[in-house]
């Protein structure tokens, strides 16, 4: 996945508490629940280079809340409509050049 420029930066604190910056891909459904596409603008340990971070998105107060995704069956579901979306956002941009 090439990153084609910041376009909103996020800043989130690791395990440590260290902040570490991510380019935000896109928010979007799936099943009804949200989800953050995050790409790391710096290392993070367990992510490869142009490795994309799905988070779910959940509302705690008035506050979103980014959780990691612990079931890998639902990562797979998430990932594949990340897929989806990223490829015809793709497209999308295609089209307008």
């Amino acid at each position: 996945m090439e990153n084609k420029g910041i376009f909103n930066e996020v800043e989130l604190l690791d395990e440590e508490g260290k902040k570490v910056l991510f380019d935000h891909v896109m928010t979007f459904v799936h099943e009804g629940e949200k989800y953050i596409a995050l790409l790391p603008l710096e290392e993070v340990d367990g992510v490869g280079h142009d490795e994309v971070v799905l988070m779910r998105i959940v509302r705690k107060g008035s506050e979103d809340v980014y959780e990691p995704i612990g079931d890998d069956a639902l990562l797979d579901e998430v990932f594949e409509r990340f897929l989806e979306l990223f490829e015809q956002m793709e497209e999308d941009e295609d089209e307008d050049d």
